[in-house]
């Protein structure tokens, strides 16, 4: 069996949390290689001490990620943290660069997918890779556990081609125990009648 080589995007929002532990249940198989990559943003001063403040955030960042998977054995995990734009220019040059097959990210109002996807006409080429949007839900969870459906872009005229995944707690119904009808008074029938000898008879034997 080939060796999946599986990118996970890290950020300090909870859809990028959830996203990882769906890979973790749904996605992972044994002998996956899992890359936690983190972006931080550049900064347009020469202030080597800030640069290595954001690099030191992220990896601590990447830390508590790979936290979430220590309970998952044979789990081969590595940590990426470099300095690039938001834009989702420096994650796309990562992912080739690593050789990714899947990229697995939490999708939210920030998302770098959108701006990726307003930039470049097709997504899943430019990364090379299939790409995997995993939701949080907004309103109440729907009956089913996940779907798969298409993002709906933000803007009318730009076609996403990257697959999103709709997750939600699963809602178990409160069953009550059957009820079990107790008699008071058994049935005459099954009652064994069973008469003593006298006191008389007993004396006389």
């Amino acid at each position: 069996m080939d060796v999946r080589k599986i990118v996970v995007v890290v950020e300090d929002v909870e859809a990028a949390r959830a996203a990882l532990q769906w890979a973790l249940h749904n996605l992972l198989r044994h002998g996956d290689l899992v890359t936690l990559l983190h972006v931080f943003p550049s900064t347009r001063s020469k202030n080597k001490m800030k640069t290595r403040q954001l690099r030191l955030k992220g990896y601590h960042l990447a830390l508590s990620f790979k936290e979430m998977c220590n309970s998952f054995f044979n789990t081969n995990i590595e940590i990426v943290v470099t300095e690039g734009d938001q834009e989702g220019s420096r994650i796309a040059s990562m992912v080739r660069q690593i050789g990714a097959s899947m990229l697995v990210v939490g999708l939210h109002d920030h998302s770098f997918l959108y701006k990726l996807a307003l930039a470049h006409s097709n997504t899943a080429n430019n990364l090379n890779c299939r790409v995997l949007a995993i939701r949080q839900p907004t309103s109440p969870p729907p009956k089913r556990t996940q779907s798969s459906t298409t993002v709906p872009p933000p803007n009318n005229s730009t076609n996403m081609d990257f697959s999103q995944i709709d997750i939600s707690c699963l809602h178990v119904p409160e069953v009550l125990p059957p009820k079990i009808p107790y008699r008071i008074c058994p049935s005459p029938s099954a009652i064994i009648w069973r008469t003593s000898k006298s006191r008389k008879s007993r004396e006389k034997g």
